[in-house]
């Protein structure tokens, strides 16, 4: 069918995650707390056209280089991939998931364009928000968003990475789909009976002041989970033990929150990071990635991974003098450290009226 109307340009910005408690638990039917922060996003652009067109970007998808010299320096740095794989992968994983779910799409054409400022390889979910903001600008070109279930949602944005062969959780997609502040279950039960977690969304003024710590050239964050995933899947049972201990840190830490008990907080975060430690060792998690955490705790702050590494949220329990203490450390150390913006939830009434549970 036609589209009944002309649609305007539509355009959907996603923002980058920090994994606050209980990551990586959402792989192994755990339960994590994540923020979204606008400090970094991706946008997606979707214009009306008479050919369906999805533009590369011109520095992410660079294609013409100044020499063979730059073009393997381009590939050691940035990868072989921008993020038009990613869009196209969404446009798929959507169009099957409407025609699956008898939902009707109309013949209306467009032209989709995307940017990017998160910083590559700092574990902030770069890739997860170009297909989430791709996935809202069809959602609404479609006008389709009441059809497709909010919680459903980051099921369709990870089966898109999935297609391109990126190992990951649900976690980071329901941080960039709910916006704000989210407790999420992933237990084997609410998995295997809804296909998905339940996702609760809380209050973002429970949290206090938070700071994210990154380099400029951060290790890769893929590699993070790669042997432990194999000894879960074996049934090795120290890394099943300690997995649930992380996985119970969420649920402590959402107390926590609601109690506004930042003492606590503060030994929940110190601990998620011990046990991830212990689970993949040193060789695994990187020099670099070590030495934020320590460069945050040897001033007394709080200190963890905001996902497989490349970047860490710390927390400074002790107030202004402390942070004053962090900022500098950081600025000694050669990293980056910025206050962490909250994005609060942008969905609508519309949105959640469409989750499973409503």
């Amino acid at each position: 069918m036609k589209p009944t109307t002309l649609v305007d340009v539509i355009e959907h910005k996603a923002y980058a995650r920090i994994g606050l408690l209980g990551n990586p638990s959402d792989v192994y039917y755990g339960n994590t707390i994540s923020i979204s922060i606008a400090n970094f996003w991706a946008s997606v652009k979707l214009e009306p056209s008479d050919r369906l067109v999805i533009n590369p970007h011109p520095y992410h998808d660079l294609v013409e280089f100044d020499s063979l010299n730059h073009l393997v320096n381009r590939l050691e740095n940035e990868g072989f991939y921008g993020g038009v794989r990613l869009v196209m992968a969404i446009c798929k994983v959507f169009y099957k998931y409407c025609k699956n779910n008898n939902i009707d799409l109309h013949e209306g054409l467009f032209t989709l364009s995307y940017d990017t400022n998160i910083p590559r390889q700092t574990g902030l979910s770069g890739s997860s928000a170009i297909v989430c903001a791709a996935l809202n600008c069809l959602l609404d070109f479609y006008n389709v968003r009441h059809q497709v279930k909010v919680d459903e949602r980051p099921t369709l944005i990870l089966e898109a990475e999935k297609e391109l062969g990126i190992v990951a959780g649900l976690q980071d997609r329901v941080a960039q789909v709910y916006g704000g502040l989210v407790f999420m279950d992933f237990s084997k039960t609410q998995m295997d009976r809804l296909g998905h977690g339940i996702y609760t969304p809380m209050d973002i003024s429970l949290l206090p002041p938070l700071y994210l710590i990154y380099a400029d050239n951060p290790s890769d964050s893929g590699k993070v989970h790669s042997t432990v995933r194999q000894r879960w899947l074996d049934g090795d049972e120290f890394i099943r033990s300690t997995m649930i201990e992380v996985a119970n840190l969420a649920v402590e830490g959402r107390r926590a929150l609601l109690e506004k008990d930042y003492a606590k907080l503060a030994s929940l975060m110190n601990h998620n990071f011990d046990l991830r430690r212990s689970m993949f060792g040193d060789d695994a998690l990187g020099a670099i990635n070590l030495r934020m955490v320590e460069v945050a705790r040897d001033t007394g702050a709080a200190s963890k991974f905001t996902g497989s590494g490349g970047a860490v949220v710390a927390f400074c329990p002790d107030g202004p003098p402390q942070i004053e203490l962090l900022q500098e450390a950081c600025l000694k150390a050669g990293f980056i450290i910025q206050p962490v913006q909250v994005a609060p939830s942008f969905l609508k009434d519309l949105d959640l009226g469409s989750s499973s549970s409503a």
